[in-house]
């Protein structure tokens, strides 16, 4: 049944993906850096997401707003259970962005600020796939609180989640400077991408083999008949995604690529959701227990409906406006 918790779990899931499409690419650009040659490769990429990356991250803020608003209960869980990553994962991307600014502006010191912002780029990308790995392989609720310690966010497993999204992200990277760039960069980035592409697929291998284990209800919802005959699907629309992906390689296409590996990072998502829904704490409550009031969920609902389509009309005219390939000197 579609109701206004079902609609606010879809907004709040929107952005989220949202913001994985558009600021995974940036970071993973910030994690290739130092792989790039000093000088005119370096500012080329840091161009081509110079006009549009400080605008991606605002998914980021609508995600986390709209689940303190509409799911306060999760909101409570969650934010306490990953306070470290959480925090780890904000340094980042503030020491990312001063790092951003600081080697236009402060030329002399260029080589510290593109270890910054590397740095930066790696260890917000980490935390967020450590607080991932965290979620799904549970947290200690007891009544309606967190009821863990400190460091139970801490496992193998979340380290394996966050490996896996620096995976991810630098190969998103590495394909949009394939769509943005030419030459000899262009070139470097078509060879990364083709080795991440094989390091991302072996890393979902892994990681779906050991969400598996986790909870009984993950193991139930994949395996189980007749569920098993559609989420069967998703692994093999994996293997189709994966194919087009490296014949789009092959074929020296420049855009092909960067669509095919977000549709790889869609199909997570969607494995995802199967394994969760309808939980917002997975295992542990679910989204109408952690709901806010109808009244509240309709009033912020009326805010969303407008802020939405504006933040989506203001972001797909700046793409649209810096489209094409660029250069040093910025895009032409």
């Amino acid at each position: 049944m579609i109701d206004l918790t079902v609609i606010w779990a879809c907004i709040i899931g929107f952005a989220i993906i949202a913001y994985v499409v558009m600021d995974g690419f940036d970071l993973g650009i910030g994690i290739l850096f130092p792989f790039f040659k000093v000088g005119q490769d370096r500012d080329t990429a840091m161009n081509s997401i110079a006009p549009v990356w400080d605008g991606n991250e605002t998914w980021l803020v609508m995600g986390v707003g709209g689940l303190f608003a509409a799911f306060p209960l999760a909101y409570a869980i969650i934010l306490p259970a990953l306070y470290a990553p959480m925090i780890a994962m904000l340094l980042g991307l503030v020491f990312r962005g001063v790092a951003f600014e600081f080697r236009w502006r402060d030329p002399a010191h260029r080589a510290f600020w593109d270890k910054a912002f590397t740095t930066g780029s790696v260890v917000a990308t980490f935390a967020q796939g450590i607080a991932l790995g965290a979620l799904l392989q549970g947290i200690t609720v007891e009544g309606r609180s967190y009821a863990g310690g400190w460091w139970e966010w801490l496992s193998p497993f979340s380290l394996l989640t966050g490996v896996g999204l620096l995976v991810g992200y630098a190969l998103l990277g590495a394909c949009w400077l394939n769509w943005k760039t030419e030459g000899g960069l262009q070139r470097q980035t078509v060879t990364y991408a083709g080795r991440l592409g094989i390091g991302l697929l072996i890393m979902i291998g892994v990681i779906s083999l050991a969400t598996l284990r986790l909870e009984t209800q993950y193991f139930q919802r994949w395996l189980s008949f007749p569920g098993v005959v559609a989420t069967a699907q998703v692994p093999l629309a994996t293997l189709v995604v994966t194919f087009l992906f490296y014949r789009s390689l092959r074929l020296k296409r420049d855009a092909q690529p960067f669509f095919w590996a977000l549709a790889l990072f869609g199909l997570c998502l969607v494995g995802l959701g199967v394994s969760i829904w309808p939980d917002v704490v997975p295992a542990r409550v679910t989204i109408w227990e952690a709901a806010a009031p109808v009244r509240s969920q309709l009033f912020m609902l009326v805010g969303a409906s407008i802020m939405v389509p504006v933040i989506l009309a203001y972001t797909a005219w700046s793409y649209w406006v810096f489209r094409g390939k660029v250069g040093i000197e910025g895009y032409h």
